[in-house]
């Protein structure tokens, strides 16, 4: 089944589904782009500039914005955005009737580019609460996660992939390269409930607080009844690639506050929200540790917290 069919059946608002064509035009531009790295197109290294993180943009991070933010305005039922790599919101003047703001990581795991691993981009759509016709206010942009009316990431990879909730299940689109349509291949996956893999980074364990070493121990040292070790460690390094294998294999995904992050890396409002909105909707959970994550009041545009995010019972041991 194809994309627009199977949000109709789903009674899903005409509004909406514009926006969702507006995501899946510009992915099918930035895919054709990354599929042709190597091949002469100009899209590998550094931009020369960095984002709002002070962080050094790429040239397809770039690409990637610039092929979004053009949808999205071309969309007509956005009246603004919020970009990773841009250092304020955009009101769109064009569609200040427009119901809905969108935030947006136009290219996670960046820096894989070169090495050609998975990237992916992350989106999230909310009602604006600001008037219609009106311009846009601080708190279109800065909710919290549970207002998420839609959610969603596109993979990059061996093949490309669309996975996204509109707050019932959460599913899973592959693109059709035949026919250049996003097909329906896995309708209200489900996190398994235990996991097999924990994704952390631990060339910064030493930097971790005691309870997450603790944990960490855990996870190498648990047993099957036969011996063998019940969890491995895999970590990609993007997001969405460490996402989407664990919530097809079950595991959790850790990005905790460090000595030199003591507020995590990630952002609140183009990756942890999200992704945990996906997680909750498939089963999962994410929490900063401390709290769930998308009952947390941003305060800020680029606002980051530390992020967990997977199986419930591997969640469940990790925040005990």
């Amino acid at each position: 089944m194809e994309l627009k069919k199977f949000l109709e059946d789903k009674g899903t608002e005409s509004a909406l589904i514009e926006v969702f064509k507006a995501i899946e035009d510009a992915s099918k531009v930035v895919q054709s782009e990354v599929s042709r790295a190597g091949l002469g197109a100009d899209i590998y290294g550094a931009k020369g500039s960095e984002n709002i993180q002070g962080e050094e943009q790429q040239k397809l991070d770039v690409y990637a914005d610039e092929c979004f933010i053009k949808e999205f305005r071309a969309c007509g039922q956005l009246a603004g955005l919020a970009s990773e790599e841009q250092d304020d919101a955009l009101q769109f003047d064009e569609s200040l009737n427009g119901e809905y703001v969108i935030m947006i990581d136009p290219l996670d795991g960046s820096s894989n580019i070169d090495v050609n691993v998975a990237i992916g981009t992350i989106f999230a759509v909310y009602k604006r609460v600001s008037e219609k016709g009106s311009g846009l206010e601080e708190g279109d942009f800065l909710q919290a996660g549970k207002h998420q009316i839609a959610a969603g990431y596109v993979n990059y990879s061996v093949s490309t992939q669309l996975v996204f909730s509109t707050g019932s299940g959460t599913h899973i689109f592959t693109l059709d390269p035949n026919s250049g349509e996003y097909r329906l291949i896995n309708e209200n996956v489900k996190f398994p409930a235990d996991g097999k893999v924990y994704s952390i980074n631990e060339v910064n364990l030493d930097d971790f607080d005691d309870n997450l070493k603790r944990y960490a121990q855990i996870c190498k040292d648990k047993r099957k009844a036969d011996g063998k070790r019940m969890y491995t460690g895999r970590y990609i390094g993007s997001l969405v690639a460490d996402f989407h294998r664990n919530i097809l294999k079950g595991g959790i995904y850790v990005y905790p506050a460090t000595v030199d992050s003591p507020k995590g890396k990630l952002r609140l409002l183009y990756e942890c929200n999200p992704m945990s909105f996906l997680a909750v909707n498939a089963g999962g959970k994410g929490s900063d540790g401390t709290q769930d994550i998308l009952e947390i009041e941003p305060t800020e545009l680029h606002q980051r917290c530390p992020f967990y995010v997977g199986s419930p019972v591997m969640m469940d041991e990790a925040l005990s």
